[in-house]
Protein backbone atom coordinates (compact mmCIF):
# COMPACT_ATOMS: atom_id res chain seq x y z
CA UNK A 1 0.00 0.00 0.00
CA UNK A 2 3.03 2.30 -0.52
CA UNK A 3 2.65 2.16 -3.70
CA UNK A 4 0.17 5.46 -4.93
CA UNK A 5 -1.20 3.75 -8.21
CA UNK A 6 -2.19 1.10 -5.82
CA UNK A 7 -4.02 3.16 -3.49
CA UNK A 8 -5.21 5.26 -6.14
CA UNK A 9 -6.70 2.36 -7.72
CA UNK A 10 -8.49 1.28 -4.34
CA UNK A 11 -9.49 4.30 -3.40
CA UNK A 12 -6.93 3.88 -0.26
CA UNK A 13 -4.87 6.08 1.95
CA UNK A 14 -1.66 5.51 3.68
CA UNK A 15 -2.03 3.86 7.07
CA UNK A 16 0.35 3.47 9.66
CA UNK A 17 1.40 0.02 11.12
CA UNK A 18 -0.62 -0.02 13.64
CA UNK A 19 -3.38 1.45 11.85
CA UNK A 20 -2.86 -1.34 9.75
CA UNK A 21 -3.24 -4.02 12.58
CA UNK A 22 -6.02 -2.62 13.44
CA UNK A 23 -7.90 -2.68 10.06
CA UNK A 24 -7.04 -6.47 9.99
CA UNK A 25 -8.33 -7.15 13.05
CA UNK A 26 -11.88 -5.73 11.94
CA UNK A 27 -11.60 -7.34 8.89
CA UNK A 28 -11.04 -10.83 10.94
CA UNK A 29 -14.41 -10.29 13.12
CA UNK A 30 -16.86 -7.61 12.04
CA UNK A 31 -19.69 -9.36 10.53
CA UNK A 32 -20.36 -6.58 7.79
CA UNK A 33 -16.48 -7.72 6.25
CA UNK A 34 -15.22 -10.59 4.15
CA UNK A 35 -11.38 -10.66 2.81
CA UNK A 36 -9.50 -13.62 1.39
CA UNK A 37 -5.77 -13.57 0.51
CA UNK A 38 -5.14 -13.72 -3.07
CA UNK A 39 -2.06 -16.40 -3.43
CA UNK A 40 -0.77 -18.23 -6.46
CA UNK A 41 -1.47 -21.56 -7.52
CA UNK A 42 -0.75 -24.10 -5.72
CA UNK A 43 0.16 -27.30 -6.45
CA UNK A 44 0.68 -29.69 -3.22
CA UNK A 45 -0.41 -32.74 -3.05
CA UNK A 46 -1.89 -34.57 0.44
CA UNK A 47 -3.74 -38.04 0.70
CA UNK A 48 -6.41 -36.08 1.55
CA UNK A 49 -7.79 -32.63 2.17
CA UNK A 50 -7.53 -32.82 6.07
CA UNK A 51 -4.25 -33.92 5.75
CA UNK A 52 -3.27 -30.68 4.14
CA UNK A 53 -1.19 -27.62 6.20
CA UNK A 54 -1.92 -24.35 4.38
CA UNK A 55 -0.22 -22.05 6.73
CA UNK A 56 3.66 -21.90 5.78
CA UNK A 57 2.64 -23.55 2.20
CA UNK A 58 -0.05 -22.25 -0.47
CA UNK A 59 -0.33 -19.17 1.53
CA UNK A 60 3.41 -18.65 2.58
CA UNK A 61 4.11 -15.02 2.34
CA UNK A 62 5.72 -14.59 -0.81
CA UNK A 63 2.80 -16.49 -2.56
CA UNK A 64 0.86 -13.95 -1.63
CA UNK A 65 -0.28 -11.27 -4.56
CA UNK A 66 -3.33 -9.56 -3.49
CA UNK A 67 -6.95 -9.64 -1.92
CA UNK A 68 -10.69 -9.61 -2.61
CA UNK A 69 -13.10 -8.11 0.19
CA UNK A 70 -16.80 -7.77 0.26
CA UNK A 71 -18.51 -5.04 2.65
CA UNK A 72 -21.99 -5.60 3.34
CA UNK A 73 -24.44 -2.88 3.61
CA UNK A 74 -28.50 -2.23 3.68
CA UNK A 75 -30.64 0.45 1.64
CA UNK A 76 -33.66 0.99 1.50
CA UNK A 77 -36.05 1.07 -1.28
CA UNK A 78 -37.80 4.95 -1.77
CA UNK A 79 -41.21 3.96 -2.66
CA UNK A 80 -41.78 6.87 -4.76
CA UNK A 81 -39.31 6.27 -8.08
CA UNK A 82 -37.83 2.86 -6.95
CA UNK A 83 -34.23 4.06 -5.95
CA UNK A 84 -32.53 3.40 -2.98
CA UNK A 85 -30.57 5.14 -0.59
CA UNK A 86 -27.99 4.91 2.35
CA UNK A 87 -29.73 2.77 5.40
CA UNK A 88 -27.82 2.96 8.20
CA UNK A 89 -29.18 1.17 10.60
CA UNK A 90 -31.66 -0.95 8.90
CA UNK A 91 -32.99 -4.84 10.72
CA UNK A 92 -33.65 -6.33 7.57
CA UNK A 93 -37.19 -5.68 6.87
CA UNK A 94 -38.58 -6.33 3.79
CA UNK A 95 -38.44 -2.93 1.93
CA UNK A 96 -34.62 -2.93 2.45
CA UNK A 97 -32.17 -4.87 0.56
CA UNK A 98 -28.28 -5.91 1.46
CA UNK A 99 -26.23 -4.97 -0.73
CA UNK A 100 -22.28 -6.78 -0.72
CA UNK A 101 -19.79 -4.48 -2.55
CA UNK A 102 -16.64 -6.08 -3.58
CA UNK A 103 -13.00 -4.99 -4.27
CA UNK A 104 -10.65 -6.44 -5.82
CA UNK A 105 -6.52 -5.51 -5.95
CA UNK A 106 -3.80 -7.49 -7.06
CA UNK A 107 -0.89 -5.70 -6.10
CA UNK A 108 2.57 -6.59 -8.03
CA UNK A 109 2.47 -5.23 -11.78
CA UNK A 110 4.40 -8.68 -12.55
CA UNK A 111 1.59 -10.80 -11.61
CA UNK A 112 -1.31 -8.54 -13.24
CA UNK A 113 -2.05 -9.60 -16.66
CA UNK A 114 -1.74 -13.16 -16.17
CA UNK A 115 -5.63 -13.90 -15.24
CA UNK A 116 -5.12 -13.90 -11.24
CA UNK A 117 -7.60 -11.55 -11.07
CA UNK A 118 -10.28 -12.94 -12.79
CA UNK A 119 -9.50 -16.76 -11.40
CA UNK A 120 -10.11 -14.55 -7.50
CA UNK A 121 -13.16 -12.65 -8.25
CA UNK A 122 -14.72 -16.17 -9.77
CA UNK A 123 -13.84 -17.85 -7.19
CA UNK A 124 -14.85 -15.83 -4.69
CA UNK A 125 -18.24 -14.79 -6.11
CA UNK A 126 -18.48 -18.81 -6.04
CA UNK A 127 -18.02 -18.88 -2.14
CA UNK A 128 -20.57 -16.15 -2.14
CA UNK A 129 -23.29 -17.72 -3.95
CA UNK A 130 -22.90 -20.98 -1.93
CA UNK A 131 -22.74 -19.07 1.67
CA UNK A 132 -25.09 -16.64 1.10
CA UNK A 133 -27.49 -16.94 3.37
CA UNK A 134 -25.05 -17.72 6.29
CA UNK A 135 -23.23 -14.42 5.30
CA UNK A 136 -26.51 -12.63 5.44
CA UNK A 137 -27.70 -14.58 8.69
CA UNK A 138 -24.05 -13.71 10.63
CA UNK A 139 -24.51 -9.67 8.98
CA UNK A 140 -27.70 -9.46 10.71
CA UNK A 141 -26.48 -11.18 13.94
CA UNK A 142 -29.29 -14.05 13.47
CA UNK A 143 -29.43 -17.87 13.35
CA UNK A 144 -30.08 -19.59 9.92
CA UNK A 145 -33.55 -21.14 10.29
CA UNK A 146 -35.29 -23.64 8.60
CA UNK A 147 -37.82 -21.21 6.99
CA UNK A 148 -34.57 -19.42 5.34
CA UNK A 149 -35.41 -20.05 2.04
CA UNK A 150 -38.78 -18.67 2.23
CA UNK A 151 -37.36 -15.56 4.11
CA UNK A 152 -36.60 -13.14 0.89
CA UNK A 153 -35.76 -10.44 3.34
CA UNK A 154 -32.58 -12.60 4.99
CA UNK A 155 -30.42 -13.04 2.00
CA UNK A 156 -27.91 -10.69 -0.60
CA UNK A 157 -29.99 -8.67 -3.28
CA UNK A 158 -27.30 -7.47 -4.90
CA UNK A 159 -23.49 -7.50 -5.51
CA UNK A 160 -21.74 -3.78 -5.96
CA UNK A 161 -18.37 -2.50 -7.32
CA UNK A 162 -17.30 0.71 -8.02
CA UNK A 163 -14.46 1.68 -10.05
CA UNK A 164 -12.58 4.81 -11.21
CA UNK A 165 -13.85 5.69 -14.69
CA UNK A 166 -9.98 5.51 -15.54
CA UNK A 167 -9.39 1.99 -15.01
CA UNK A 168 -10.60 0.45 -17.90
CA UNK A 169 -8.75 -2.82 -17.14
CA UNK A 170 -11.02 -3.36 -14.12
CA UNK A 171 -14.01 -1.75 -15.58
CA UNK A 172 -13.96 -4.89 -18.45
CA UNK A 173 -12.94 -7.62 -15.77
CA UNK A 174 -16.53 -7.29 -13.91
CA UNK A 175 -18.21 -6.48 -17.12
CA UNK A 176 -17.15 -10.32 -18.04
CA UNK A 177 -18.21 -11.69 -15.13
CA UNK A 178 -21.41 -9.96 -15.74
CA UNK A 179 -21.32 -6.60 -13.61
CA UNK A 180 -23.67 -4.22 -15.11
CA UNK A 181 -23.42 -0.37 -14.79
CA UNK A 182 -25.87 1.41 -13.29
CA UNK A 183 -25.53 4.82 -14.78
CA UNK A 184 -23.75 5.96 -17.95
CA UNK A 185 -21.97 8.66 -16.20
CA UNK A 186 -19.39 8.41 -13.43
CA UNK A 187 -20.27 9.73 -10.01
CA UNK A 188 -19.04 12.96 -8.24
CA UNK A 189 -15.88 10.83 -6.85
CA UNK A 190 -14.60 9.98 -11.13
CA UNK A 191 -16.42 6.13 -9.96
CA UNK A 192 -18.51 3.60 -12.16
CA UNK A 193 -21.07 1.75 -9.98
CA UNK A 194 -21.91 -1.81 -11.52
CA UNK A 195 -23.89 -4.45 -9.89
CA UNK A 196 -24.27 -8.18 -10.09
CA UNK A 197 -27.93 -8.95 -9.88
CA UNK A 198 -27.85 -12.65 -10.71
CA UNK A 199 -25.20 -14.36 -8.48
CA UNK A 200 -26.71 -18.10 -7.97
CA UNK A 201 -24.15 -20.78 -8.20
CA UNK A 202 -25.06 -22.30 -11.09
CA UNK A 203 -25.07 -18.85 -13.02
CA UNK A 204 -21.41 -18.68 -11.52
CA UNK A 205 -20.85 -21.70 -12.20
CA UNK A 206 -21.12 -21.38 -15.80
CA UNK A 207 -18.76 -18.30 -15.86
CA UNK A 208 -15.84 -20.55 -14.25
CA UNK A 209 -16.27 -22.93 -17.40
CA UNK A 210 -16.26 -20.21 -19.88
CA UNK A 211 -12.82 -18.97 -18.05
CA UNK A 212 -12.01 -22.58 -17.58
CA UNK A 213 -11.61 -21.89 -13.70
CA UNK A 214 -12.68 -25.58 -13.10
CA UNK A 215 -11.08 -26.56 -9.84
CA UNK A 216 -13.03 -25.58 -6.37
CA UNK A 217 -12.58 -26.96 -3.06
CA UNK A 218 -13.29 -25.52 0.29
CA UNK A 219 -10.14 -26.40 2.70
CA UNK A 220 -10.73 -26.20 6.65
CA UNK A 221 -8.06 -23.17 7.64
CA UNK A 222 -5.76 -24.97 10.31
Amino acid sequence: MQDPEIREATASEPLSLDEEYNMQRSWRTDADKLTFIVCLPWSGQSSSAEDRILEKEADAEDRMIGDVNLFLRQEEEDDDNGDYGDHAEGNGEKNSKIIGEVELMIAEKQHQRHGYGRAALLTFLRYIALHRREIAADFLHREVSSDDNADNGRDIDCLSVKIGQTNHRSLALFESTGFVKVSDTPNYFGEFELRLEKFERGHIEELCEKYRITTYEEIQYR
